[in-house]
């Protein structure tokens, strides 16, 4: 099992697409350990993005991140990562497939609706970043077995 973070950015929160979004990782079979909203910080979002703080677009990152709340999510899974950045599709709305989230509903490369976590160790960077252990909740669901075997 994996857990990645994602983030409903503030174009997804604007648009009034959480709920399509957060619908189509259950139906998937991803479970929702951990929900809430916030409002990005300045500081918060220099932490996230630590990776691209000195290059030249980050102004404008942080600009859009700070703008309006987000939703942040944390899913878990089995190959919830790959499956998550799966149904993303590319960052780049407009060359994202369709049937995928951005290529349903994003012709953007920067208002691309979802963050998403790249990798394990980006995953629990992150997920320390917006939640706190006791925020998550480990539970059980009664539909498991009829969304994969045992041994999977």
């Amino acid at each position: 099992m994996q857990r990645s973070l994602i983030l409903l950015k503030p174009d997804c929160v604007q648009r009034r697409l959480i709920g399509e979004v957060l619908s189509r990782f259950e139906a998937k079979g991803l479970q929702i350990i951990g929900l809430k909203m916030l409002q990005v910080t300045p500081e918060l979002s220099r932490k996230h993005y630590a990776e691209h703080v000195e290059k030249p677009f980050y102004q404008s990152l942080e600009d859009f991140i700070t703008s309006a709340p987000v939703v942040a999510v944390a899913l878990e899974g089995l190959e919830a990562i790959g499956v998550v950045r799966e149904m993303l599709g590319a960052t780049n709305g407009l060359k994202a497939a369709p049937g995928t989230l951005r290529g349903d509903f994003s012709s953007s490369r920067q208002m691309n609706l979802v963050h998403a976590s790249d990798s394990e160790a980006s995953a629990e960077r992150e997920l320390d970043l917006y939640f706190r252990s006791e925020e998550l909740c480990d539970y059980s669901l009664c539909l498991t077995g009829f969304m994969r075997t045992d041994d999977e």
